[in-house]
């Protein structure tokens, strides 16, 4: 059985200028040009209203939908509201809600090439981030019968806005290593924050993921898998951590879960192009996720 992985061309929204929104593009490209054995790409549907105000106000809410009121709609953490940057949203939120899901109903990996959800707030976007695409998945997850979703942030910078969001007993929890202190946040019993550096990253993730107690019980992992901790990221990237690093860093993650026979929905997170990573070298670093994600599914 395939590991399915959501794309969709909506994903991608022009004149926005960041990476967050147009790089989704290049990976699924790459895919065509350079397979990986394993990796079935699949088309998701958008998130629904009702989905998004898992996590976000109605007021929020009808901004991304309708552009109304203006003061929301504009709120998104990436520039004025447009239709297409609405679509673009829904899509690839839809993608995270749907690989989610699958994970949870086949037991098996999946992921989406989704990026931008972990910095967005109940009532407005940040970071690039302009829906919670963590949590709204973790809720869809707990309505369909989930009893404990874990999600593992390893983007560079802080996940404040899921931790926000994150309410005490409802089955989520996460635990977070970044390498920035962008959108940091207090330590809580159900969102752990690291702050690391180049010198010891993998082994607070090792840490990180051993302090998870009993991960047996987990009914899915949510991954936000950034690439932004690269050295050469002009956003976000620490001296130290290099492409090889962040190979074992997919590896770890993915055989931690393996071992405990929890499935994991991926997403990509952060990766930023620049004057010292080249967009061609990001998408190489994106698809290490997906060959991990390949290689320990069902591995136990």
């Amino acid at each position: 059985m395939s590991v399915k992985t959501f794309y969709s061309e909506a994903y991608n929204c022009e004149g926005y200028g960041v990476d967050t929104r147009e790089k989704a593009r290049d990976i699924a490209m790459s895919l065509i040009t350079n397979p990986i054995e394993g990796l079935e790409i699949c088309a998701p549907q958008p998130a629904t209203e009702e989905q998004f105000r898992l996590a976000h106000s109605v007021q929020y809410t009808m901004g991304i939908f309708q552009g109304r009121p203006e003061a929301a709609a504009d709120r998104n953490g990436l520039g004025p509201w447009s239709r297409d940057l609405s679509n673009s949203v829904l899509h690839s939120t839809g993608g995270v809600v749907a690989a989610a899901t699958t994970a949870f109903a086949t037991g098996k990996n999946a992921g989406s090439l989704s990026s931008g959800i972990h910095h967005a707030r109940k009532n407005f976007g940040a970071g690039f981030c302009t829906a919670n695409g963590l949590i709204i998945s973790a809720r869809v997850l707990l309505a369909q019968g989930a009893q404990r979703v874990v999600i593992v942030d390893l983007d560079a910078h802080c996940g404040g806005g899921t931790a926000s969001l994150i309410k005490t007993g409802e089955g989520i929890e996460q635990v977070d290593v970044s390498v920035s202190a962008f959108d940091s946040y207090e330590s809580r019993a159900n969102a752990q924050l690291t702050m690391s550096n180049g010198e010891r990253y993998l082994d607070d993730i090792r840490a990180a993921l051993k302090s998870i107690v009993d991960p047996s019980s987990i009914d899915v992992v949510l991954y936000n898998a950034g690439m932004d901790p690269h050295e050469n990221c002009n956003t976000g990237g620490v001296d130290g951590i290099t492409t090889f690093d962040l190979y074992q860093r997919e590896k770890m993650v993915f055989h931690w879960a393996a071992e405990a026979k929890v499935p994991v929905a991926f997403v990509l997170a952060g990766g930023y192009s620049g004057s010292r990573l080249s967009r061609a070298e990001l998408v190489d670093l994106h698809r290490l996720t997906l060959q991990a994600a390949v290689e320990f599914d069902g591995w136990c």
